[in-house]
């Protein structure tokens, strides 16, 4: 809770800036008529919806979990960016638009000086709210944050094009390349557009994230204890700053309630020491099979039936698998490498 208040706090802070930001940019239109300035007021105008937009995402995310909604309001984090991601796109096509109808019809560019300084102050303010809005982001697991923040980056990356386009077009007097500067960075408007849709599609999907898997199943097979047999069937989802932990852990069969709960503990807590305390967790035990007796590192284990033979080390690929560990024949393995699995 107290990290969606940050949160909200935070988006407060860019829709407003957002809202300065744009009419700085507006003067300088103003004062310029540029379609170059143009098109980054045009992107200012996304800036400003999709701040509020964020802003309001963020508040329904915060809100804790209810009857109906077990899983929290998390995933209005990803239709905000959605929304957001295709209004970028939305404004770069309008800024394509608007370039090709300058090179049709052009027209005359004044006080690029004035022009230049009072975008050069927006590009400067826009760096920093964005650096600030993706830290925040990351630090919280805000993904409307993080894509409000990569947004106004993208706006600063632009903004600092046109300005070099407008320097050239002062000095050279070659007022066609205000319109390429506009396409030019359209396309990199769109280009960012797309990243943010992409990404809040495949949250909204459930799309695995390989890169945290891979170091969370890294992380806890550096850490197993002897009693976990093994893990698998491991699935994590993200609801906006909430995981969600989803696997099955295998102990030995004669651990009773206390025992086996006390294991499920070590595990949460070692999850949460690495990654955070915004996790929940559903980890149903299974009890180890005599055929796992050979991968079974638990020494001094009165019930043994089969030597130790092998310790398999816990990869994305066995981890993720809904099946308990067991030793595969040396034939076997080779043939399924051979064939890609």
């Amino acid at each position: 809770m107290e990290k969606g208040k940050e949160n909200i706090r935070m988006q407060q802070w860019v829709a407003a800036i957002s809202v300065v930001l744009f009419f700085v940019k507006l003067a300088a239109y103003y004062l310029t008529q540029s379609v170059a300035v143009l098109t980054d007021a045009l992107e200012s105008t996304v800036n400003v919806i999709a701040g509020f937009i964020g802003l309001y995402s963020l508040y329904i995310a915060a809100k804790p979990s209810d009857e109906d909604h077990p899983y929290g309001h998390g995933k209005a984090e990803f239709l905000s960016a959605a929304v957001e991601g295709s209004l970028v796109i939305m404004a770069g096509l309008i800024i394509i638009y608007e370039a090709i109808m300058d090179f049709i019809h052009p027209h005359v560019i004044l006080k690029l000086d004035k022009g230049i300084y009072l975008v050069a102050f927006t590009a400067i303010v826009n760096f920093i709210v964005g650096s600030f809005s993706i830290y925040k982001g990351r630090k919280n697991g805000s993904m409307a944050l993080q894509a409000s923040g990569r947004h106004l980056q993208t706006d600063t990356y632009s903004t600092a094009g046109i300005i070099i386009g407008l320097v050239i077009i002062w000095y050279t007097k070659l007022v066609i390349l205000d319109a390429l500067v506009s396409l030019l960075f359209a396309g990199i408007i769109i280009y960012t557009g797309y990243r943010i849709l992409r990404r809040s599609i495949a949250g909204i999907m459930d799309e695995a994230d390989l890169q945290l898997l891979r170091h969370m199943v890294a992380y806890l097979n550096n850490h197993r204890r002897e009693n976990w047999v093994d893990l698998h069937n491991l699935r994590v989802i993200k609801y906006g700053g909430l995981l969600h932990v989803d696997c099955h852990l295998t102990l030995p069969w004669y651990l009773n309630l206390v025992e086996a709960h006390a294991e499920i503990d070590v595990l949460t807590a070692l999850i949460r020491k690495e990654f955070g305390e915004s996790i929940e967790f559903f980890v149903h035990t299974d009890a180890c099979m005599d055929f796992q007796c050979s991968i079974c590192t638990k020494e001094n284990c009165s019930v043994r039936k089969h030597a130790f033979e092998e310790k398999i080390e816990w990869t994305l690929q066995n981890v993720v698998a809904n099946k308990k560990h067991e030793r595969v024949a040396k034939g076997v393995a080779e043939n399924q490498l051979n064939l890609g699995f």
